[in-house]
């Protein structure tokens, strides 16, 4: 009997075998986020398994929208995660991925939800320059203007220190984060104050069209035109800094940050601001009540003139409308 060896014909070659790879491999473009596994740890980066034929890399850079000193501060040995494709393949097919641009996106996503509500944040000064203070808002570096931080302190001084904020700018195609520390001390403030309250406040600066007195660690602005019935050339002529007032609240603009101030509304004769200051704010309580009693007369006049003229375009009724209806019977 006589053995015959058989060959096994598999019709299937390493080039077949490549072949298929490259029929099967996923495609992978520049801006693409996947999922990957966490393959292997380097000192300035890490290896990452997303399914392509070479691992992709990460570098240490690119791990975080804050700053780290260690990939093992973010990333774990086995871990699977969201990367971002942030550059095409080199020339050794490795792909360059990137945690850093996938925080920056959702970032600015939040940013603008909390801009959409009008949200006050928190938020702690890291430094600043000529023009202001830099923050931190979802890992975004945000910029307040010098003219909207409200504290008595030098800016150098404020670097450690939290402050609430509102935003006043959010542009993620300019890279623009702009915030105002005053506008959420005057909102906080704005709370707590009624227009035709009677406060008491300092004069911290005069300008040629009014003074802006401080209440309570917020500014007011005492437009000219509001001082007296009186002419009134300079506000010079009446203040002088640091000047101990009472005014009334005759205006809150919450959306602008802007308190508006009367002395005018306060006086009992035309005048008496200018010359004789002092009886304007003895009777300061008393002028402010027959300003809020002259406020609610004219709410509620408009409320009935509102109503007069609905009621006037309801049409009569005639018989028709009110006869009762008529059922019929199947």
């Amino acid at each position: 009997m006589v053995n015959q060896e058989k060959t096994l014909d598999v019709g299937f070659t390493h080039a077949d075998f490549a072949a298929l790879l490259d029929r099967y491999d996923y495609h992978f473009n520049p801006g693409d986020i996947v999922a990957g596994t966490v393959f292997s740890i380097e000192p300035k980066g890490a290896l990452i398994d997303i399914g392509a034929k070479t691992a992709a890399y990460i570098p240490i850079q690119e791990m975080s929208i804050n700053r780290i000193d260690s990939p093992e501060e973010v990333l774990q040995p086995n871990e699977t995660r969201e990367f971002f494709i942030l550059a095409d393949e080199n020339e050794e097919g490795q792909l360059t991925l990137s945690i850093r641009r996938i925080e920056y996106m959702r970032a600015w996503e939040r940013v603008r939800q909390l801009q959409a509500e009008d949200a006050t944040v928190r938020s702690q000064v890291f430094a600043t320059n000529r023009g202001g203070a830099l923050v931190r808002i979802e890992g975004l570096r945000g910029f307040i203007p010098g003219s909207h931080i409200s504290t008595r302190v030098n800016k150098e001084e404020l670097v450690g220190e939290e402050l609430p904020l509102k935003f006043l700018e959010v542009d993620e195609e300019r890279n623009r984060l702009v915030l105002s520390h005053r506008r959420a001390l005057v909102e906080r403030k704005m709370n707590k104050l009624e227009v035709g309250e009677v406060v008491v406040g300092t004069v911290r600066g005069i300008k040629p069209y009014g003074a802006f007195i401080d209440i309570g660690g917020v500014s007011g602005l005492l437009h000219i035109s509001e001082i007296s019935h009186d002419h009134i050339d300079t506000p010079h002529s009446v203040f002088n800094v640091n000047d101990q007032v009472k005014v009334m609240i005759i205006d809150l603009d919450a959306e602008r940050g802007r308190i508006s101030l009367s002395t005018k509304q306060l006086e009992p004769e035309p005048g008496d601001m200018v010359k004789n200051p002092q009886l304007v704010y003895e009777k300061a309580e008393e002028m402010a009540e027959r300003y809020r009693q002259q406020l609610l007369q004219q709410q509620q006049q408009g409320t009935a003139e509102t109503t007069e003229e609905v009621i006037e375009d309801i049409p009569e009724a005639t018989d028709e409308d009110t006869a009762e209806p008529i059922l019929q019977e199947a």
